[in-house]
């Protein structure tokens, strides 16, 4: 898979995983190995998470 480049204010794909499926996620900081910020949709839309880089599956939309 082609490593993103991810920037703060961007809108990512997380994968599903537990009971939680597929959602949107707006990226506020970006490290070596996650990314910090909210879920924007799903059954954790408003929450704050910290996916690792693995579980993004694409870009939705730019900063």
């Amino acid at each position: 898979m082609t490593e993103l480049e991810l920037t703060p204010g961007d809108v990512v794909v997380v994968c599903a995983f537990d009971d939680v499926p597929e959602h949107l996620f707006r990226v506020e900081e970006v490290f070596e190995d996650c990314v910090t910020g909210f879920a924007v949709s799903g059954p954790l839309a408003g929450s704050y998470g910290e996916p690792a880089l693995e579980m993004i599956l694409r870009l939705v939309s730019s900063a």
